[in-house]
């Protein structure tokens, strides 16, 4: 994700929106079968070190109750951070999370 954000060609970009788009369609198919949701939680890389995507994921979501604090989402690199704005039906948060000690933790019995 990181080479594709960095590169400045439209393929890229594609690339880059169909993600999001796909990201952004399973939240709102999760939120109609759940009936909603207290949070939503970015973790991992992309979801702790990419406020651009997080945005672009969240854009349009406004009528399910999820608005993005855009100064929040920013400042919220590799930190736990609420990202949503206070008047958010749903909060949304930056989780750090360290996926080498859990991948090693279910590998060992």
């Amino acid at each position: 994700m990181r080479a594709l954000l960095d590169a400045d060609n439209a393929d890229a970009r594609l690339a880059v929106d169909v993600y999001c788009y796909r990201a952004r369609k399973y939240i709102g198919a999760y939120l109609a079968a759940l009936g909603g949701a207290d949070a939503i939680l970015f973790g991992g890389g992309v979801g702790e070190h990419a406020p651009l995507v997080r945005a672009k994921i969240l854009t349009g979501l406004a009528g399910l109750g999820i608005v993005l604090d855009p100064t929040a989402n920013r400042a919220a690199v590799g930190t736990e951070m609420r990202i949503s704005n206070r008047c958010s039906e749903t909060e949304v948060w930056v989780i750090p999370v360290d996926e080498a000690a859990i991948l090693a933790r279910a590998a060992v019995p």
